[in-house]
């Protein structure tokens, strides 16, 4: 299984510098929804305190979380891809801390330092892999939990 990396400590020091001078401090209180799935995915997080679930609409009514997230995680990844609107839905799950990006801001200044952006996209890359080989596992778990009760 890959391991769980940050993005801000898994950049080398001057590149980390770079990205946080785009960095802006905010605050989201709990039950806020950060996002929604759909949507223009036009920045990105990093939290610095508190939990953050990211959740799928499965009917009208349901949302079912598909993962939880804190203190340095990653918030947000569609803004590197077209056709830039989020794949899940977000809402602080206590009361949440973050550095935000402007998405396209950041774009430009890997634009410029093509050395910050393929840092950048490695990082973003080994997180989404970590994310898929957790999700993977988990919906693993369920499937042998569900054979074992006889509902399969």
């Amino acid at each position: 299984m890959t391991k769980a990396i940050k993005l801000l400590t898994a950049l080398p020091q001057a590149q980390r510098e770079r990205l946080m001078e785009l960095a802006k401090e905010v605050s989201f209180p709990e039950d806020t929804r950060i996002f929604e799935a759909g949507g223009t995915a036009d920045r990105f997080w990093v939290i610095r305190s508190g939990a953050v679930h990211l959740d799928q609409q499965v009917t009208s009514r349901q949302r079912v979380t598909v993962a939880t997230l804190g203190a340095g995680d990653l918030l947000g990844w569609s803004w590197l891809f077209p056709p830039y609107q989020w794949d899940f839905g977000a809402v602080a799950f206590s009361n949440v801390r973050a550095y935000e990006f402007d998405g396209p801001s950041v774009l430009a200044v890997c634009v410029e330092d093509p050395l910050l952006g393929l840092s950048v996209v490695r990082t973003v890359a080994e997180i989404l892999a970590h994310r898929l080989e957790t999700t993977r596992g988990k919906l693993m778990d369920q499937y042998t939990i569900r054979r074992r009760g006889g509902l399969l």
